[in-house]
């Protein structure tokens, strides 16, 4: 546990240096915000998953940036759970996923004023060592106090063999006895900012 923890304050450390140039910003609220990917085994049984301890900021520009400790993981099962860690994302060489974007300003302003917009974005994806741009459909709010509201308007589909994770698939499926697992992984979010404080 302390490890986990440790490892998250140092992803939040990294992303919060990189965003104290912004002059106003806002801040990941973890406890409201979710992040949920699917998997598919033998072909016909999906099964929902989800991570647990996420840091990130918007920044006035509309600089994103997302830190995911791959160590939260969540399958409800505890030896999947492991499984995941070690056999898969290899947390001890790859704590962390990371995603940057660039929302445009605009988008900011329309939403800072209750206005809803539906859009693509391009992030960036960091993980197990490997890193690829993807295209993002998002709806992004406003809310009460100032909130920011980012939620997947459809499922972005994250192709396992870009990131380097198919042989542990393969591994995850072995030790399983399954017959597959599809290495195409849909993921959903949906993502709270509060403002930060200065």
């Amino acid at each position: 546990m302390m490890l986990k923890l440790t490892r998250l304050v140092g992803v939040w450390a990294l992303l919060a240096g990189a965003a104290m140039a912004q002059a106003q910003q806002w801040e990941l609220d973890n406890s409201r915000s979710s992040l949920d990917f699917l998997s598919i085994k033998n072909d016909a049984v999906a099964e929902s998953h989800h991570f647990t301890e996420m840091v990130g900021f918007i920044g006035s520009e509309g600089k994103v940036q997302i830190g995911i400790d791959l160590d939260s993981v969540e399958t409800l099962i505890p030896i999947r759970n492991e499984r995941m860690r070690e056999l898969l994302f290899r947390t001890v060489d790859f704590p962390a996923a990371n995603v940057h974007s660039q929302v445009d300003p605009a988008i900011l302003t329309v939403v800072a004023d209750g206005g809803v917009v539906t859009t693509d974005i391009d992030v960036v994806l960091s993980l197990h060592g490997q890193q690829a741009t993807l295209s993002v459909p998002v709806l992004v709010s406003g809310g009460e106090g100032s909130l920011l509201r980012v939620i997947s308007a459809r499922p972005v589909v994250v192709n396992a063999g870009t990131f380097g994770l198919g042989s542990g698939i393969e591994a995850l499926r072995e030790v399983a006895g399954l017959s597959a697992i599809s290495t195409a992984i849909p993921v959903t979010f949906h993502l709270v900012f509060v403002p930060a404080e200065s």
